[in-house]
């Protein structure tokens, strides 16, 4: 009888009923990608904002503010209907006169990049950050990102952010659920994730492949995507036995365009 219900659970979180927001619609949204930001899922954010133009904040937290990743950022941004921002955290307050607050409530989304999630989160709680993005959440801003940039959404996740072997970190909790990033590309990560549930000490979530994304409005999954046939995404609990099942879910595969080659 679980795995029955865990099933209609699965589908009655990836498929919204009528009621439910429509893209553009100012309700708590989050595009959670395996670690890909390609100008697709770039493009599919704008979407979802329901803004010709909107203002697009680029957090490179997780990398330093890496100066490399900033510039692939506008390389990407160039070509899509946005204005692109980037919010850097290793700034001198006597030039910087606008707080973080008040810079990234102004946006209409919000994509956080990878690289070391534990520091990212660190970095975050000791500027107010967290609240911050809390804030912009309830306010129907759209956050995204992929890698640290999807675990940070969620409650915990696997995360390579320390020496020597992947561990558990804990993020803002926005989503009320676990989270595995980079699902089949990274040969740890699909065993660790799947033990860590079955002892119960994740809860049941989300597994995600580098170029897939899962969409969520309200806190519950409405559209998996993916860039090409060979990722998907998939959720993951046990049963009342203790077995870890995964549950894929149906996935549409975003068409390429020529805003998104190059």
């Amino acid at each position: 009888m679980r795995p029955l219900l865990s099933l209609l659970f699965v589908l009655l979180s990836l498929f919204p009923s009528p009621l439910s927001a429509q893209e553009g619609d100012r309700v708590p949204t989050i595009l959670a990608t395996g670690g890909s930001l390609d100008k697709r899922f770039i493009a599919y954010i704008v979407r979802l904002t329901g803004k010709e133009r909107p203002k697009v904040c680029f957090v490179p937290t997780a990398s330093a503010d890496n100066p490399y990743g900033i510039i692939r950022w506008y390389e990407r941004a160039r070509e899509l209907p946005l204005e692109p921002y980037v919010l850097r955290v290793w700034v001198s307050s006597y030039t910087t006169k606008t707080s973080f607050a008040d810079y990234l409530l102004g946006m209409d989304a919000i994509i956080v990049g990878g690289g070391n999630t534990l520091n990212m989160m660190a970095i975050w709680h000791a500027q107010g950050i967290d609240t911050v993005l809390a804030e912009a959440y309830r306010r129907g801003i759209v956050l995204a990102g992929g890698s640290a940039g999807s675990l940070c959404w969620f409650r915990e996740g696997t995360t390579d952010s320390r020496p020597g072997r992947l561990t558990t970190v804990h993020g803002l909790g926005l989503l009320p659920w676990s989270h595995s990033p980079h699902y089949h590309s990274e040969e740890p990560r699909r065993p660790m994730y799947m033990e860590k549930i079955q002892k119960g000490e994740y809860l049941p979530g989300y597994a995600i492949d580098d170029k897939a994304a899962v969409l969520f409005r309200n806190g519950k999954a409405v559209k998996a995507l993916a860039l090409d046939e060979k990722n998907g995404a998939w959720f993951v609990t046990r049963d009342k036995n203790g077995k870890v099942t995964e549950e894929p879910l149906p996935v549409e595969i975003l068409p390429p365009s020529a805003a998104s080659e190059r």
